[in-house]
């Protein structure tokens, strides 16, 4: 699985919320959306900092290209072939991001999906989707009603358009809500299908100085999580940091991941670390605790080894690269700037495998009182905490060198995408995630963030809207030249280990 879509799915996952199991969807349900408009968002006193950024000239230049691509995607991807049908979506698009509206999508006894759309417009603006849209969807309806038009492509028994004609009377006061059954979604993705993911749903409002994202995840039967106590290395894990992370229960999960199942150890992993430290963009460690840490990097090397042997016959690195075995670390050889590794690390709480791509500084100073009170919520299962603005330009870099390492499209600096995150960087102070399981079948999910995402998740948005095939997300480069793979090869002789 392609690391960014991997990504992708767990912010998916991570924003999964809502109040309560009433407002989950019916068996039927594929989805649920209400967006409050562009305008409204923009204009929102509750929040400036992000409406001005909502409105920003970088923000336009995305929002204008972002419905380029989709308006081309969908003209070629909808049922019925339409002359100019990106030129006829394009607008639609547009409408879609300044105005209110409402989205229901439904599996219909024919197992197609049948969809309506009720938005907020003027009378002029009605009349064009009524004309674009008609084209493409001949035996849809279209239903006027107190200065909303319901657009319903269904064909089933069960019109959606008649559930959002009583939606449209109490619209939501926040600025979005989505509810999503993805087991219903999986039905067109065997992608989607594969992740088993929960009935999701979440409320996206604002305060003063942040974006509030509040919720629930249902999952189909009670989750048997072992939520030990926490088993920290807080001899190497130190200030100053600018981002924490900490999680536990994964074991289950990684368990059904076909994806994970060569890297699991025995017991398998059930905690993880990750920091970063300020001003070195390299310093970004991972921990998680092992019962023999010998045994966990023995296996590690015996996995990776033929992994990186794979990726190296196949041209899969930007250059040839070795693993380098010593009784306590594994060193990844032939990488610029950096040496990333996994080592083996004892500390009074236990045993514990780190990984890096820098040395770690000294300990400076014990951790905040602070971050153990918010690890013991009981029930909690993911902590984040990050200043946003002072980690995206080091997770930039990160991101980066990590794309070339591995012959992956990297993000322009003179991309739209990019200039956007540039923009609202500067911005963007604490990030607060927190996930905590609040019933057998249940997790609730809170965050406060100025810009919504994390530096991660900002990048990778960015990369994503920047992709070639944009909605897909392919950032793999072509096949080196004969000139590179003669370069490469070159290379690989002064490498020890390799085929010549």
């Amino acid at each position: 699985m392609h690391p960014m879509k991997k990504f992708l799915i767990v912010l998916t996952v991570a924003l999964a919320a809502l109040a309560g199991r009433a407002a989950l969807p019916q068996p039927d349900l594929i989805a649920q959306i209400h967006f409050a408009g562009g305008a409204k968002v923009a204009a929102d006193k509750n929040y400036p900092a992000f409406a001005n950024e909502f409105s920003s000239a970088e923000a336009l230049a995305l929002r204008r290209q972002v419905a380029d691509k989709l308006a081309l995607w969908l003209a070629k991807n909808l049922a019925a072939a339409v002359p100019d049908g990106a030129a006829k979506l394009h607008p639609l698009l547009d409408d879609l991001q300044s105005a209110e509206w409402f989205l229901e999508a439904r599996a219909a006894a024919d197992g197609k999906a049948d969809t309506a759309i009720a938005i907020k417009l003027d009378s002029a603006r009605a009349q064009v989707w009524q004309a674009n849209l008609k084209p493409f969807f001949p035996a849809a309806t279209f239903q006027l009603s107190g200065g909303w038009l319901i657009f319903d492509a269904g064909t089933g028994a069960a019109k959606c358009g008649a559930n959002l004609a009583q939606k449209i009377s109490a619209p939501p006061a926040g600025w979005a809500d989505v509810d999503v059954n993805w087991q219903r979604v999986g039905q067109w993705s065997p992608f989607v299908k594969s992740l088993d993911l929960p009935e999701t749903a979440l409320k996206i409002s604002a305060d003063a100085t942040n974006l509030l994202i509040n919720g629930k995840c249902f999952f189909p039967e009670n989750l048997a999580l072992k939520l030990d106590a926490w088993k920290m290395p807080t001899n190497t894990v130190h200030q100053p940091f600018v981002s924490f992370t900490a999680v536990r229960g994964m074991a289950g999960w990684l368990k059904s991941q076909s994806w994970a199942q060569p890297y699991l150890l025995a017991p398998v992993q059930n905690q993880a670390f990750i920091w970063a430290m300020g001003g070195a963009p390299f310093q970004a460690f991972y921990a998680v605790p092992v019962a023999d840490a010998n045994a966990a990097l023995a296996h590690l090397d015996a996995t990776l080894q033929p992994v990186i042997a794979e990726r190296n016959a196949h041209d899969g690195f930007v250059s040839p690269f070795t693993l380098e075995a010593t009784n306590s670390r594994l060193t990844l050889i032939g990488a610029p700037m950096m040496a990333p590794y996994v080592q083996t690390l004892k500390e009074p709480s236990g045993e514990f495998l780190l990984a890096g791509g820098f040395p770690n500084t000294p300990r400076s100073k014990p951790l905040p009182p602070e971050l153990f009170a918010r690890l013991a919520t009981p029930g909690l299962v993911f902590y984040h905490w990050e200043i946003t603005a002072e980690r995206i330009m080091s997770q930039l870099q990160l991101s980066q060198l990590a794309l070339m390492l591995t012959r992956h499209k990297q993000l322009d600096g003179e991309a739209v995408p990019f200039k956007w995150v540039s923009k609202i960087a500067p911005s963007l102070g604490n990030t607060v995630t927190e996930i905590t399981q609040t019933a057998p079948d249940q997790f609730t999910f809170t965050r406060r963030a100025p810009g919504g995402l994390t530096a991660f998740e900002l990048l990778a948005l960015a990369n994503w809207l920047d992709a070639p095939d944009f909605p897909g997300c392919s950032l793999q480069l072509p096949p080196p030249s004969a000139r590179l793979k003669k370069l490469r090869k070159n290379n690989a002789s002064a490498l020890p280990g390799l085929p010549h």
